[in-house]
């Protein structure tokens, strides 16, 4: 299973592509789209060619985005929601299936706590995939939503196989 993680922003939107085979995960490739100019829609429209560049270069099996918290700038809250939804829509608009995560849950499955710091957060992909080079904290946070979800979809693998042991008995 091919995964791409996505972290939503304006300026700079993070993407790591992971590969899941069983228990192994390798990295593929991560980057940054580049919201350009100053307009908000030049730079939303930046946002969505690149990203839809990388899906049809890297394509992936699915996606994985992370959720955006509400901070105390509305305005700087819902400019990022406006990108999230580029995030969103590339993927879903290739047809693939895409998760949400919560930061608190990316950091608790990458790094073992839900209030980790960023550093910590970058130190354990940096363990995970040891050699190789980010495009920048965007890519690397992408690759950590990658790897949550393809935790999580181990994890859920493991469920539906367990309940239809279950069911056959």
């Amino acid at each position: 299973m091919r995964i791409l993680g996505i972290d939503p922003g304006l300026r700079r939107m993070g993407w790591g592509v992971i590969d899941v085979a069983g228990s192994r995960i390798s990295h593929v490739a991560n980057g940054v789209c580049e919201g350009r100019g100053e307009a908000l829609a030049g730079r939303l429209l930046a946002l969505f060619d690149q990203l839809s560049g990388v899906l049809a270069e890297q394509r992936p099996d699915c996606a994985a985005v992370e959720h955006t918290f509400v901070n105390k700038d509305a305005a700087g809250t819902l400019k990022l929601g406006q990108a999230r939804a580029i995030a969103l829509l590339v993927p879903a608009r290739a047809g693939l299936e895409v998760a949400e995560y919560a930061p608190n849950q990316v950091k608790k499955v990458v790094v073992g706590v839900g209030h980790a710091a960023k550093d910590q957060v970058d130190h354990m992909v940096k363990l995970q995939f040891p050699g190789v080079k980010t495009a920048g904290p965007d890519a690397t946070d992408a690759l950590a939503i990658a790897l949550c979800h393809a935790h999580n979809a181990r994890f859920a693998g493991r469920l539906d196989a367990a309940i239809a042991r279950a069911e056959a008995q």
